[in-house]
């Protein structure tokens, strides 16, 4: 009786730790939102404009250090 309730209960809190969402929704684990796309676009330039500027940056800093 034990076993079987153990069981159970195992059985119970896995589907509900593996479906406590509903899901289906685009874009609804992403850290930022899609409603506004000129935010979006800013935090896209941003991002990937650091990214590609930095060894600009780097380079500059390294020849006007004396």
């Amino acid at each position: 009786m034990i076993g079987k309730s153990s069981l159970f209960l195992r059985n119970t809190f896995r589907s509900l730790a593996r479906y406590h969402d509903d899901g289906g929704v685009p874009g609804g684990n992403l850290p930022f939102s899609l409603t506004n796309r000129y935010k979006l676009t800013a935090y896209f330039v941003l991002f990937f404009g650091s990214g590609f500027g930095a060894p600009f940056l780097i380079l500059r800093h390294q020849l006007l250090k004396k």
